[in-house]
């Protein structure tokens, strides 16, 4: 299934199984998936069967949705995007379960959406596990079927456990009374101080200790990113002074920073995006900035559902060049439809930071 990228301040620990019986391969897959804006996207699923044709249709939707996520897709509408591939994929009677979390490090959001998937859990150090609070929708391939998500925060410092069913149904043993085993075990090791790697392994032996599996086992240990070291925000009116007003604020925030080096940059891609929000937006604007030690984010918000596009303008146009300027400037840069209208973000990799500015007279 391939093995996800590493990203960085994200700590993570693996383990993948296949089952012992038959052709040693199977429908489990997971992924993980940087997003942009300080937003990690976290995938488990299990198509269900075994064998050549399980592990097919696997790498099918994990490449699917890999592609899905990476548009900004909310985890809602990638699950509904996920259930159209699995009923044009003609397979009959498949049925796939999957799980699909966004998880932001400024604000410790997470939103989630399962379909048919077991209950993902967090652990809080100091506080134990518990299971996350998930609607509960059917599985892919299901058919007319609305997806539903929620979104809750979790604490610094948690770290979520995604499975697939091969961990706690096995022959003999009761899947209910294995879940309960599951919490409490991560409910003993959220207190214990061991790293995520040595979690993983106490995990399977724990709850697997005969190691002829009758079905693959996956097993994800994801901590929560750090948050930034600093965010400010402000909200703008949707008319043309927003652009200066923008500018000035952010222009104010780096130099209190210390952050001088691609103020310049950042602001001249500021108005660029300002430019089409006041443009195209009826209400408010959200302005957010956060930096880390190596990056600057800045975050554009509006109502306007309408997600602007890269495009070539003609000579005469005065218009449709602000992207082709993000693009060539910025390290990163991306946009995301939200439930009130969409964000567009650009990143900034930064060097050496200097000490504030000295205050003028």
């Amino acid at each position: 299934m391939g093995t996800p990228p590493a990203i960085p301040d994200l700590t993570t620990a693996s383990r993948y199984f296949p089952a012992t019986q038959g052709a040693g391969v199977g429908g489990d897959w997971f992924d993980l998936i940087p997003l942009g804006a300080g937003r990690i996207g976290v995938l488990i699923g299990d198509v269900m069967g075994r064998g050549l044709e399980a592990a097919a249709v696997m790498g099918q939707l994990r490449s699917a949705a890999h592609a899905l996520a990476k548009t900004g897709m909310r985890p809602r509408q990638l699950m509904q995007a996920l259930d159209t591939v699995v009923a044009d994929l003609n397979v009959p009677d498949q049925l796939v379960t999957c799980c699909y979390l966004v998880v932001a490090a400024d604000s410790g959001e997470v939103v989630i959406c399962s379909a048919g998937h077991l209950p993902v859990l967090v652990t809080v150090p100091g506080e134990g596990a518990s299971t996350l609070p998930t609607p509960v929708n059917a599985p892919l391939g299901v058919g007319g079927v609305i997806y539903e998500e929620r979104s809750t925060t979790i604490a610094r410092g948690a770290t979520l456990v995604l499975y697939t069913d091969g961990l706690i149904e096995t022959p003999g043993t009761d899947i209910e009374d294995q879940l309960t085993q599951l919490i409490g075990t991560m409910d003993k090791l959220a207190s214990s101080g061991l790293d995520l790697e040595a979690a993983a392994d106490h995990v399977l032996t724990t709850l697997l200790p005969d190691a002829n599996g009758h079905d693959d086992v996956t097993l994800l240990l994801t901590q929560v990113p750090a948050a930034p070291l600093a965010t400010a925000g402000a909200e703008l009116r949707a008319e043309p002074r927003a652009v200066r007003d923008g500018r000035g604020f952010l222009a104010a925030t780096l130099c209190t920073w210390g952050f001088v080096e691609r103020a310049d940059d950042a602001c001249l891609l500021l108005s660029e995006i300002l430019t089409n929000a006041v443009q195209h937006a009826q209400g408010p604007i959200g302005l957010q900035v956060r930096r880390t030690d190596t990056e600057l984010t800045v975050e554009v918000s509006d109502p306007s559902p309408q997600l602007p596009q890269p495009r070539m303008a003609a000579e005469e146009e005065e218009s449709g060049r602000g992207l082709q300027l993000v693009r060539a400037l910025a390290d990163d840069w991306g946009v995301r439809p939200t439930d009130e209208g969409k964000t567009t973000w650009f990143s900034l990799r930064m060097g050496q930071r200097v000490g504030p500015r000295p205050a003028g007279p």
